[in-house]
């Protein structure tokens, strides 16, 4: 039972008794209540009121893990893992089909470097949990149809945005994946706000972290078009991040690790098991 249906029973059984001992205005409160949760529940990332959500690992061991959603992109990406590698340190890329299809490549690439990759939908549509299961049901399964390509089957799902709706527990079910979102983030809306992507992760940061960062390219200040020129920032800023979490002693551990559970499976002959 989700915590969302606990919820509902509890404001079911309040508003019954309210209603027998003091009428039928009181027994509003409970349910008004109620409603209000729902409305806000799918913009809390980490609640988990409509289905499980892991948004971290255990806070007694000093490891955090880091995932780019959005990718892959032709020109971040690549810059991406080549600072990964020169760190070597391990990350998750939530990726979406539709960037997974346009860049084979560089789903080969982030596999051949070790690093593991989560299902985000196949368009991003940043509406998609208003719409029906069915849906965003083939949202996901189109993404992976691309990713079997690869030899590989995510085992973790990233809605966008990290919203999710009283849907996607069942879909996730049928499927097979378990919901990743994220314990901490720089506000960067999507790689549009790159200054001081760093600080802002470095003072909020916590043992046991899924920390968010985007692959995407980084836009203007107005946030109107992709701006390459931004690059060299947010790679700045990427490195004070591994560099500050380096100094504060906390370990960046895979994903899998962090959380305990397989977050990818390999078909290929080799990249056959979990990761």
């Amino acid at each position: 039972m989700t915590t969302g249906e606990k919820t509902g029973i509890v404001a079911f059984v309040l508003a019954s008794a309210l209603f027998v001992l003091w009428g039928p205005v009181w027994s509003l409160f409970p349910l008004a209540g109620f409603i209000l949760v729902c409305v806000a529940a799918p913009f809390l990332t980490a609640f988990g009121f409509f289905l499980p959500v892991i948004c971290r690992g255990s806070r007694s061991i000093r490891c955090v893990s880091l995932t780019f959603d959005d990718g892959p992109d032709r020109t971040t990406t690549p810059l991406v893992l080549t600072l990964l590698e020169t760190y070597q340190v391990p990350a998750t890329f939530f990726v979406t089909g539709k960037n997974a299809h346009r860049n084979p490549d560089l789903i080969a690439r982030i596999l051949d470097q070790g690093h593991t990759i989560g299902n985000h939908t196949y368009s991003h549509d940043p509406l998609i949990m208003l719409k029906s299961g069915q849906r965003l049901k083939e949202e996901i399964i189109k993404t992976q149809t691309v990713l079997a390509a690869n030899g590989i089957r995510p085992l973790v799902f990233r809605p966008p945005a990290g919203i999710t709706n009283p849907k996607l527990g069942s879909v996730l079910a049928e499927l097979g994946l378990s919901a990743v979102n994220f314990s901490c983030r720089a506000m960067d809306k999507g790689n549009r706000r790159v200054s001081g992507i760093a600080s802002k992760i470095l003072h909020r940061v916590k043992p046991g972290d899924i920390i968010l960062l985007h692959d995407s390219t980084p836009w203007t200040e107005n946030h109107e078009t992709p701006d390459n020129t931004l690059l060299a920032s947010f790679l700045t800023e990427l490195e004070r991040l591994l560099n500050g979490l380096k100094t504060r002693k906390l370990s960046i551990v895979p994903l899998s690790e962090l959380i305990g559970q397989a977050v990818m499976e390999q078909s290929l002959p080799e990249r056959q098991g979990l990761r």
